[in-house]
This record gives C-alpha cells, sequence and structure tokens, in this order.
C-alpha cells in the first residue's frame, strides 16, 4: 500500500531548481486538479516558467514518448532549464488561441449552414463563363432558332457541324464517310468548298466545318423551316454546331454540353461547392486553403541583413553559397544585393524566387533539394522552412475555380461565406426569388435563414461562416471553442491558457470562469497566466511572481488562495486586490480644444450608419463588448479612413460617408504587442535607434581607429568583427535530427559573439560585449557625457523599461515589453509641432495593475507632447482614466454597432444601458 507521503507527492506537480530565463532557481509545488492562477508585472519571469518550464517539459516528454517516424512531424521543444519536474501531465497549451481538432471546421460546416448553402447554390445558382460573362446554358432547338429570329432578314448563313475528329481516321477516310452520307461541302478558311469539284484534300481536320444546310433569314418561320435541320446538325456534330454568316464569315457555336466560349463546365450539383469532396475541392490544397511551401519568414529569419550579408538563411553554407555567387555573377542589376531585404519590393522578391538565366532562384533551389528527398539530412533541412501558405490556386476559398463562378444575385458561394453573420442576413433578406426558385429551393432558403438568426441571437453575428475553428480567440475563443472542443477533454491533461480573458468584456468572465472550472472538473489541472481580479477570486490557489521585473524578479513572492494574497505584505498583487494600492482616478481629466476628428456614417460590417466624434490631444478609450464594432471603426474607419486621406494604402478601407479634422494630424500610427523582431539577433537597442550610436562610439576610440575599424566592426550582423565560427549567434548548433537540436556555447568567442580583438576595444573601461549585457538604467549611468545615447535610453527608462538589457535578444521580450519598447521609439523620435495620433489595441494585454500605471504615464507623456491616444479596452483600471470614453453596443453583432453613449467615464457610468458603465459604477463615483 502507497506511503502518505507518496500519495501526497502523487497529488502535485513538483518543479525544482528553474532557472529559464530570469527564473532564480525556484522551486513551487502545484497541486493536481486545481485552477492555478500566476500573476505577476510584465517581465517577472510568469511565461517563462508556466509555458516555457512546465508546458515545454509536459510536452517534450509527451512528444518524446512518441516514435521518431512520429517524432518528425512534430514540434520539437528544447528541454527547460530546470532540475527535474515529477508528477508532470501530456501539456496543452492555448496561447489566446486554440487550435481545433479538424482543421477544415469553419463555423458554417460546424453549424450546417454550408451545408444548405450547397444545396441552394446547387438549385438555383447560374454559372457564369470565364470569357465573355454571360450566363452558361445548353442550347438546344429552341434556343438555336430564337438566336436566328434576332438576325436581319435576307441575311445568307450557312448551318454546319465540326468534322468528326475520330482517332486512327485520315482526314481524306472522315471526308468519304461524309460523301457516303450525303454531305458534300465543307467550309474551311473563309471559303465554301464542294467535295465534288476539287481533289485537294486538307491536311488537318481542324477549322473543318460540314456544311449541312444554306438558307436566308424569313422572320417568323425560322423554327418551321430550320427545326429539322437544326437538330440534323446537333445529331451529326455529336450535340455542336456552327452558324456562319456567308457574306461576314462570322461564326457562332452551339453546343448541347454545359460550355460557353469552348470551355466545359459542371453543372451544379451540392458536392460540387464541397471542399471535403474531391470534387469540389481545389485541386492544389485539396480543399484545405492553404499549401505547404516554404516561407520566406523562415528562409529569411532576419530581413535587416542585404543579400551579401546573409539575408537568405539556407545560402549561408559553404555547399549552398553556390545560388549567392551565381546570384552576384548573373544579376545585371535586377535585384539589390547591397540593402536589407524589408526594403525589397514585391517584384523584386519574386525575381528572387523565381530567379532568371544564370540563377535559380530560391524556388529552384528548393526544387533541387526536393530531388534528393532519399536523405535523411535533405529532408530535415528542408522540414525547417516548410510552412502552410495560402493556396495561389484558390487563393484561400478552397474551391475549385469553377465552383466559384456559380453565383446567386453576383455573389458566389465563397463571398456569402465571407460575409460577417449579420450581413449574410441581410443578404438573404433583401433576395427576391422567382416562382421556380421558390418551388425549388424555398425551404433550403427557410432553413439557412433560421439558422443564420440562431447565431446571431446567441451573439455570434460578428463571426463570418469561413471562419476556422482554430482562430477563434480571445472572446470567440473562450465563448465556443473551449467550451465546444473543450468539453469533452481528456482527463488527467494539463491545460496552460495565457490571459484567456483576452477580448472579453467583463460582462462576460463569468462565462469563461465557469468553463475553466468546468474543465478542472473533469479531473484536469489548469494553470493560467492571468492579471483578470475575478479569474484570481476563483482560481484554488494563486502565485504571485516578482518582485520586479527581469533581473529583478524571476522569484515567487508569495502563493496562496485569494484571501491569503490579500493578507500578503510581501504581494504587490495582493495589495492592490485589497486596495491597499490602486490605479487612481485622475483628479482632473485633459482639457483640449475644440479639435476633433469627427466620423459620419460608418456603416462597415456591422456599424449602424454612426457618426462619432474623437476629441484630439487627449486619452479616448473605445470600449463595448465583443463584437460590438470596436475593431471596426476603430481600424477600419478611423485609421484606414485617414491613411487613404493622406494618399496611402490602407490594408481594409470601411465603408463611411466623411471624415472630418483629419488635417489636425500629422501622422496616424498602430502600436501593438506583436514582436519588435522574429530572429534572436534583433534587441531592444537596435530597435530604438541606439546601436547605431554605440557603434559610431566605439568606431571613434583611438584604438579602433588605429585597427582600421568601421562601426560594422562592433555589430554581431555582418562579418568583420563579429565571431565567424558562429557566425555572430554566440552559440553552435547541433541538429539531433529527431531529436531538440542542441545550442552549445561557442569555444572561441566564448558566448560573447564578437572575435577576441574586437573585445579588446574599451570605451571607458568597457568593451562592446559589457555595454550590450548592461541593463537600460546602468547604460543612461555609462554614456552620462554623450547626450543622444542618454536621450534615447532614457525614454526606454520612462517607459517602465530601465531593467532589460541592451542587447537582450527580442524573442524574448513579452507582449507588454515589446509595446513600450515601439512606445519608447515614438516617443525618442517625437518632432516639435507634430501632432501623432496613436491607436492602442488592448494594450493591456500581459499587464499586471503595476504596469498599467506606468503604461497610463506613456500615455500621459505623449498627450502632454501634443498628440492623441485612442485605445480599445475592456481594463476597467485603464478605461476610469480615460479622458473621453466612447462606448459602442449595446450588444455584439447585429444587437450592436451602435453608440451607447460617450463622455467622460463619470457620465459612462451614470448611463444605465450601458454594460461597461454598470461595471465602471463602483470605480468612478
Amino acid at each position: 500500500m502507497p506511503s502518505k507521503s507518496k500519495k501526497s507527492r502523487d497529488n502535485k506537480i513538483i518543479v525544482k531548481g528553474a532557472r529559464q530565463h530570469n527564473l532564480k532557481n525556484i522551486s513551487l509545488e502545484i497541486p493536481r486538479n486545481n485552477l492555478v492562477v500566476f500573476t505577476g508585472v510584465s517581465g517577472s519571469g510568469k511565461s517563462s516558467l508556466v509555458f516555457d518550464t512546465i508546458y515545454a517539459e509536459g510536452q517534450r516528454r509527451y512528444v518524446e514518448s512518441l516514435s521518431s517516424y512520429a517524432r518528425q512531424f512534430l514540434e520539437r521543444m528544447n528541454k527547460p532549464d530546470v532540475d527535474f519536474i515529477f508528477g508532470i501531465s501530456p501539456a496543452v497549451a492555448i496561447e489566446q488561441k486554440t487550435g481545433a481538432r479538424n482543421p477544415r471546421s469553419t463555423v458554417g460546416t460546424s453549424t450546417e449552414i454550408y451545408d444548405y448553402l450547397r444545396l441552394f447554390f446547387a438549385r438555383i445558382g447560374k454559372t457564369i463563363c470565364f470569357d465573355c460573362g454571360k450566363v452558361v446554358k445548353k442550347d438546344t432547338v429552341a434556343s438555336v432558332s430564337d438566336w436566328l429570329e434576332q438576325q436581319n432578314e435576307e441575311e445568307k448563313y450557312y448551318l454546319c457541324f465540326p468534322i468528326h475528329s475520330h482517332e486512327g481516321r485520315t482526314v481524306k477516310e472522315e471526308i468519304d464517310l461524309l460523301k457516303k452520307k450525303g454531305f458534300f461541302r465543307i467550309y474551311i478558311k473563309n471559303k465554301l468548298i464542294d467535295l465534288n469539284e476539287t481533289k485537294t484534300i486538307p491536311k488537318s481536320k481542324k477549322d473543318i466545318f460540314v456544311v449541312l444546310d444554306r438558307f436566308k433569314i424569313r422572320k417568323g418561320k425560322v423554327r418551321e423551316l430550320l427545326a429539322e435541320s437544326i437538330e440534323s446538325a446537333f445529331k451529326e456534330g455529336e450535340s455542336r454546331l456552327t452558324i456562319i454568316n456567308a457574306d461576314t464569315n462570322n461564326l457562332k457555336n452551339f453546343t448541347k454540353f454545359y460550355e460557353c466560349c469552348g470551355i466545359r463546365y459542371e453543372e451544379p450539383e451540392p458536392r460540387f461547392f464541397s471542399f471535403n469532396n474531391p470534387f469540389g475541392a481545389c485541386p492544389v490544397c485539396q480543399g484545405f486553403g492553404k499549401t505547404m511551401g516554404y516561407e520566406m519568414d523562415l528562409i529569411v529569419p532576419n530581413p535587416n541583413l542585404t543579400l551579401i550579408e546573409g539575408a537568405v538563411a539556407p545560402w549561408r553554407t559553404v555547399k549552398n553559397s553556390k545560388y549567392l555567387r551565381d546570384l552576384i555573377k548573373n544579376n545585371d542589376n535586377r535585384i539589390p544585393l547591397n540593402i536589407p531585404f524589408r526594403d525589397f519590393s514585391d517584384e523584386q522578391i519574386k525575381i528572387l524566387k523565381e530567379g532568371f538565366k544564370g540563377f535559380a532562384g530560391i524556388d529552384g533551389f528548393f526544387k533541387h533539394l526536393e530531388e534528393k528527398t532519399y536523405k535523411m539530412g535533405i529532408r530535415i533541412l528542408l522540414s525547417k522552412y516548410r510552412g502552410y501558405t495560402t493556396c495561389a490556386a484558390c487563393r484561400g476559398s478552397r474551391l475549385r475555380r469553377e465552383s466559384l463562378q456559380v453565383l446567386i444575385d453576383e455573389n458566389s458561394i465563397h463571398d456569402l461565406v465571407q460575409m460577417s453573420i449579420e450581413r449574410a442576413l441581410i443578404f438573404f433578406r433583401l433576395l427576391r426569388l422567382s416562382d421556380y426558385e421558390k418551388a425549388v429551393a424555398q425551404r433550403i432558403f427557410d432553413e439557412i435563414v433560421k439558422r443564420l438568426n440562431f447565431l446571431n441571437d446567441v451573439g455570434l453575428g460578428y463571426l463570418s461562416l469561413d471562419r476556422l475553428s482554430s482562430t477563434l480567440s480571445g472572446g470567440e475563443t473562450q465563448r465556443i471553442n473551449l467550451a465546444t472542443s473543450l468539453g469533452s477533454a481528456l482527463m488527467g491533461t494539463l491545460y496552460v491558457l495565457d490571459e484567456p480573458s483576452i477580448g472579453l468584456h467583463p460582462r462576460d468572465n463569468a462565462k469563461l470562469i465557469n468553463i475553466l472550472k468546468s474543465l478542472r472538473d473533469l479531473g484536469n489541472t489548469v494553470i493560467v497566466v492571468e492579471h483578470d481580479p475575478e479569474m484570481m477570486r476563483e482560481a484554488d490557489l494563486i502565485f504571485d511572481m516578482g518582485p520586479h521585473a527581469g533581473n529583478a524578479g524571476g522569484e515567487i513572492v508569495a502563493y496562496g488562495t485569494y484571501s491569503e494574497i490579500t493578507k500578503n505584505d510581501k504581494s504587490l498583487t495582493g495589495k492592490y486586490l485589497s486596495n491597499k494600492l490602486s490605479i487612481p482616478v485622475p483628479e482632473k481629466r485633459n482639457v483640449s480644444d475644440t479639435e476633433t476628428i469627427r466620423i459620419t456614417g460608418a456603416r462597415e460590417n456591422n456599424l449602424k450608419n454612426i457618426s462619432v466624434e474623437f476629441p484630439l490631444k487627449k486619452f479616448v478609450a473605445v470600449t463595448g463588448v465583443s463584437g460590438s464594432g470596436k475593431s471596426t471603426l476603430v481600424h477600419d474607419i478611423l485609421y484606414s479612413g485617414i491613411v487613404k486621406i493622406n494618399g496611402g494604402n490602407p490594408p481594409k478601407l470601411g465603408k463611411y460617408d466623411s471624415i472630418e479634422g483629419s488635417r489636425y494630424i500629422d501622422e496616424i500610427e498602430i502600436v501593438d504587442q506583436s514582436p519588435i523582431g522574429k530572429s534572436p539577433r534583433s534587441n531592444p537597442v537596435s530597435y530604438v535607434k541606439g546601436y547605431e550610436l554605440i557603434r559610431d562610439l566605439f568606431a571613434s576610440t583611438p584604438q579602433a581607429k588605429s585597427r582600421g575599424y568601421k562601426p560594422g566592426y562592433f555589430s554581431f550582423n555582418v562579418p568583420g568583427g563579429r565571431c565567424e565560427t558562429c557566425k555572430g549567434e554566440g552559440y553552435i548548433t547541433i541538429e539531433m535530427q529527431f531529436l531538440a537540436d542542441l545550442y552549445l556555447e561557442c569555444d572561441d568567442c566564448k558566448s560573447t559573439r564578437f572575435k577576441k580583438e574586437v573585445r579588446e576595444i574599451t570605451y571607458r573601461g568597457k568593451n562592446i560585449v559589457d555595454v550590450l549585457n548592461s541593463t537600460v538604467d546602468e547604460a543612461i549611468e555609462f554614456f552620462v557625457n554623450n547626450k543622444k545615447i542618454v536621450s534615447i535610453l532614457q525614454v526606454l527608462s520612462d517607459v517602465g523599461l530601465g531593467y532589460i538589457k541592451l542587447g537582450q535578444p527580442s524573442t524574448t521580450l513579452s507582449g507588454g515589453e515589446a509595446q513600450r519598447v515601439k512606445l519608447a521609439l515614438h516617443l525618442s523620435q517625437q518632432k516639435k509641432n507634430k501632432h501623432t495620433l496613436f491607436i492602442f489595441d488592448e494594450p493591456t494585454t500581459g499587464l499586471h495593475f503595476d504596469d498599467i500605471g506606468k503604461l497610463l504615464k506613456c500615455f500621459q507623456m505623449l498627450i502632454e507632447s501634443k498628440n492623441s491616444v485612442v485605445i480599445i479596452e475592456h481594463n476597467l483600471d485603464i478605461i476610469k482614466c480615460a479622458d473621453h470614453v466612447i462606448d459602442l453596443g449595446p450588444e455584439a453583432g447585429e444587437k450592436g454597432g451602435e453608440i451607447v453613449c460617450t463622455g467622460t467615464p463619470e457620465e459612462i457610468a451614470l448611463n444605465k444601458t450601458s454594460y461597461t458603465g454598470k461595471f465602471l459604477k463602483n470605480l468612478v463615483n
């Protein structure tokens, strides 16, 4: 019988000595089958512990338990820096996006609406010809007669059919057969030839027409006189005939086949519109909408490099560098060799991929490798650069080209599924069916409308029918995907979630929390990285990390129940939860002049022809439930509209009547939480344009000048001063095939990335490596005599990033840190008398209460510099600090898209129809 201590141990996940990133050799025990929240300031090590340590180890052990054959198709996880983890289960990570079990599943297929749409298009859809744009129809004797009736009286015509082209018969044999049947005239090359009068035999059967009848148009008597001849022509021509104008030699072709302009079309049927059926699916991507190809982001991991500097990663090896040499030798100025890849035009990228004479291009390079996939090493190499890209043949529609030519009221089935559910409802409500269409499709029509109404009624009207289940994120992910795809989850699984409350209005938090509790009650351990107070209140256990960020963090400051955390004086989170600390409501709001941007007639997606004003030189928050139209208003109308007015080309421009007041601003910027760089080579100091100044400073030292070292020698991205053994990486990668790659310290540079002689160059006693390893605050003190460098670094410190290292790889920055680095760049580049409108979409993602205070200070700095700030936000602590709130709703989708109220947070709190106001009431009054 197991001992009590063993039973106790079996009910826990035990982590010993975790040192991943900034973790300080921490150890902890997590009770299994609990809902556990990890919180703490941005950069304190939450994700390093939860995702990079616990989840990574659970996933790694699961993958390594599989066969080597299976492992080659799965993501390989690096072993985290930890002594050991006991009691870990197979882990599933939901990082604000969840993956559906079926990659073909969409909102339309899961609700069966798409099945009814397929039936609907098969019944009443009209096929449009690729060439002439007319409706494709089968010809009959009646349709041929009707066409002839429309021609001029007394015009002469030949009624013909194409000569048979039976395999094995010569032209002479075909003509002899025609004579036996009584056909003695043929038409070829604008000439009528009597076979009895000529002995010249055409060499080819091409464009030979057999004349069955010659006639003049007799209005009103065409069908009576020619019906039998037309039927005979169809029969002899194997369902095809041609009518030729004897005077103009113009040809008109008719066929009983479903074709037009010589193109044969399939008659519509339900499977014709199914991307799950080979008959309707795109033959290239087999109905996935994406194909396995080679991703440029993987091929060119660092777009800041030029081709000469090795931008194309697979060409950096000695063997494959032949392709770069071929490009240089035969380029003839087709492709720029000395500008960063990020500055290439689309045409230049196309040439680089496709190649030219003497240069195989990237496509040719991979094609050559694919011929050698019998070698294991080649297969492994190719796998590094493969990924799914949008299918070029169907452009993501998943259907064959012909299926998209079937239209109803000028819309293909793909056009309909691309619409939001509200827009689809409007389409069907406005659709008028003929009596015939009602007879064959009314029941189908009713089912479609009924199901669309159902989706709209449950608050999902803003989703499109082609939305992949795997892409439902934020509110959609938690309210739909967690409830449905995880409703039948396995027992004994470790679920790790990254801020699942993101995108959710406080009104909807209870639904999410109940879903997570139901997951726990099934016998799963649920670990959540979260800052939401309500989530913490409902958690079984909370771990608060800190005490600060970066090197000053990486420790567990406090842990316990919600009640215990609020009473723990060491816990910064506890102080905010117990209201010992709080984000204060501003004593006074920013007061600006009368400058505003006024939008009138905004009606994109579910916006209901609204008009709204955005006060300038203020902090404006746009609020409302998920799907109420916030992103549409801010991104598709405000941002895209102003970009368009300024002569730019916005990604998506919504519908509106007018935008007034854009003359008051000089620039408009979107600052999001996407990474500042995809490569470990990028870092904060280079992003904010400070590294160039530092390199120039080192190159200007007497020691560097005497050796002829230019600024480039102090960069690890280009040959010269970097260590050539590791190419400036700092480590050597050893491929382990089906195991995760090993990264070993470079013996030559000892992971410093630079050659020894470059490290000998010092400025005030520090070399370039020492400077890059300095924190921002340390560097400010070190460069105190260089005002340009200090002015740039000071802004990083002002936005709360004084703890990060100058050379810290950007890939290790959290979302909140990345956003503040971008903000620092904008603050450092502020130009006098320049008015910029900054847009932030949920800037509190990943931010602790304490970080929100720092973010608010950043916003205030922008406004004090005579700029304007507009945010889309659900976080009440930041909404209450806004100068002006625009609340959309009242619900989502069709029931949203209206301005519920506008004004100060105090005014919003007094509005009884505003959900946001109800939650603000206790915070501002």
